[in-house]
């Protein structure tokens, strides 16, 4: 059954699709972060993200891999990366780089931008054509964002960050198969406990998903994905910063809620010097 398409729920859980946001970035953080994916609360995947934020330019790094069962049965780990500029305030895409391996299989993903809009992008090894697979236009490569950077949420406005301002968006995504939109809506203000005992305050958005093309219209992972009403994401600031980023993301499944939450989450405002030295 083509629900459990593993490349499709892995990369919609590796970047917790969401939607790059318009405030301002100010200043310059850092985060060091490691994750933790869960299926039924059974553990089957582990990561860490690196981002850095500065006034000019901003960068993030990801890896991780399956792990217990699934590991065993056919695991798979993979690697990421994203670049871009700060510009009047916002996070603007260049780079992004992704390579997925699959037991003797692997997929590596290219995405170069020029001002939020594709310039190139390649799958290698070549996919093999799907012919009910909706084409990509050029039209839809234009004002996008890559998955990472998608999800290094910039709050608006100059309230104390979380917020509920910082679920006030909707956003275009091109993962360089498929095009996208997400849309988020306040949900509410919580603690979220990390497995460390750390206690981060965040807020939490409800996300909607609508593919407009890259996918195939019948396959039942789309569609159920479509249809949910009570997927969310649960957001935190990078320090000395207003971008925010996922501390949890829950999207429920047939066989149980399938979650990635963080273990822990270090975040530090840096200075130039600091930034210069890194």
């Amino acid at each position: 059954m083509d629900f459990f398409d593993r490349g499709l729920w892995s990369r919609l859980l590796y970047v917790a699709p969401m939607l790059l946001l318009s405030g301002p970035a100010h200043a310059q953080g850092r985060l060091d972060a490691k994750y933790q994916a869960t299926l039924s609360g059974i553990v089957i995947g582990k990561g860490n993200w690196t981002i850095v934020i500065g006034d000019k330019d901003y960068s993030g790094s990801t890896s991780g891999g399956t792990t217990g069962l699934v590991k065993a049965i056919g695991g798979g780990h993979g690697t990421g990366s994203a670049q871009g500029k700060v510009l009047a305030g916002r996070l603007v895409p260049e780079a992004y780089l992704s390579s997925v391996f699959y037991g003797k299989k692997n997929e590596t993903i290219r995405i170069a931008f020029a001002g939020e809009r594709v310039t190139a992008s390649t799958i290698e090894p070549e996919p093999p054509p799907t012919p009910d697979r909706i084409p990509v236009m050029d039209a839809q490569r234009r004002s996008v964002s890559d998955p990472m950077s998608g999800v290094m949420f910039v709050a608006p406005g100059k309230d104390e960050l979380p917020s509920p301002q910082g679920c006030a968006t909707g956003a275009a995504i091109f993962d360089g198969r498929m095009r996208y939109d997400l849309q988020l809506a306040f949900k509410a203000l919580e603690t979220v406990t990390l497995a460390n005992g750390a206690r981060l305050s965040t807020v939490v958005c409800s996300v909607s998903f609508k593919p407009l093309a890259g996918y195939v219209p019948s396959r039942a992972a789309i569609k159920y994905l479509v249809k949910r009403q009570d997927m969310d994401v649960a957001l935190a600031p990078i320090a000395g910063t207003r971008v925010m980023v996922p501390v949890r993301v829950r999207i429920p499944t047939p066989i149980g809620l399938g979650m990635v939450q963080a273990t822990e989450f270090n975040t530090a405002a840096q200075s130039q010097a600091s930034k210069r030295a890194n």
